[in-house]
């Protein structure tokens, strides 16, 4: 009888390319959150690069699919996996939804990263780390610097798409301090559309007020094209050889 082929180690991003399709929102500084978290243990080469086997990957779709169908904090995962790797018996989840499986739709803990804000998302702070998969001195640091702050005792959907996109640009080496000045351009920007608005809201017409809002949105959606437009001829003129 031959033996089985065993299937050559894999490379985080080659992880990423297996999990993406049934989990949209994995991040490479995700899967390295939930190392640091101690819920996942690669192996490592010896120059250091981060090594998984097919069993990593099966715990990674586990702890993903804690989080998105079943709405277990890392916490709990955590603890559940320790407790098999014990060799303990458990329950199987529990379908956080009693619907028939045909009707089942994948879902996530919170809205997958499409890069748009999530206003209507009201997230406690365990539930922003989890969903950002970020840690506390991550998040500390944005609420220092002013990129992130609570509405009142929850945060926001815009809250979750500033850490995502902290976090990613972090696993390129940009720290948190080197986006201040995105934070200060956003102001002036803010500053702005308020300008602009300014005699709309002065309005005592029906609809003014809904107008001026219209208004404001349209003006930050050209804005974001246009400052895209012109870091794109930047790099290009950079790149270009």
């Amino acid at each position: 009888m031959n033996a089985q082929p065993v299937r050559a180690l894999m490379t985080i991003g080659d992880v990423l390319g297996l999990l993406r399709a049934d989990f949209p929102d994995i991040t490479i500084s995700k899967i390295r959150f939930l190392e640091a978290e101690g819920l996942i243990e690669p192996q490592r080469s010896p120059s250091g690069y981060r090594k998984f086997g097919e069993a990593d990957v099966d715990r990674l779709r586990f702890i993903l699919t804690a989080q998105r169908d079943h709405y277990l904090p890392l916490r709990v995962i955590k603890q559940r996996l320790e407790a098999q790797d014990r060799g303990e018996a458990l329950p199987p989840l529990e379908t956080a939804r009693h619907v028939p499986a045909q009707e089942r739709r994948p879902r996530t803990l919170v809205a997958a990263d499409t890069g748009a804000p999530e206003p209507a998302v009201r997230l406690t702070r365990r539930q922003l780390l989890d969903g950002a998969g970020i840690d506390e001195e991550l998040l500390s640091s944005l609420e220092d610097y002013g990129l992130v702050a609570r509405a009142g005792a929850h945060y926001d959907g815009e809250a979750l798409t500033i850490a995502r996109a902290a976090a990613a640009l972090g696993s390129f080496g940009v720290d948190v301090r080197n986006l201040r000045p995105l934070k200060a351009a956003a102001d002036r920007h803010v500053g702005l559309i308020e300008q602009v608005i300014a005699p709309q809201l002065r309005r005592r017409s029906p609809g003014a007020h809904e107008q001026a809002a219209e208004a404001a949105r349209e003006i930050a959606a050209l804005s974001v094209r246009l400052h895209a437009a012109l870091l794109a001829t930047g790099l290009r003129e950079s790149l270009d050889p």
